[in-house]
């Protein structure tokens, strides 16, 4: 007997979560990287590093992000995860 398996599909070319936090959260909220940073107890270079994606997101800014958002902290970690095997692969 054969057994097959079906890969999982894979997203082309994600978005950093960055993006997302910008477009999808701090630009409809009209809400500043220095609001956003302070409000996440973070500086300000590290908000806008990660927004502009030169920085990842961490389990520590996951659960931040989710607890200033009402989002998931699982979320944001899938979201980096994805994102970092796209550009591994």
């Amino acid at each position: 007997m054969t057994t097959t398996t079906k890969a999982a599909p894979t997203m082309h070319n994600p978005p950093h979560p960055g993006d997302i936090l910008r477009e999808l959260y701090l630009a409809p909220m009209h809400v500043t990287i220095v609001e956003a940073a302070k409000a996440l107890g973070v500086t300000s270079k590290h908000v806008s590093a990660i927004g502009n994606g030169r920085s990842r997101i961490t389990a520590d800014m996951a659960i931040r992000l989710a607890a200033a958002l009402g989002t998931d902290a699982q979320t944001w970690v899938n979201l980096q995860a994805q994102y970092d095997l796209w550009v591994a692969s």
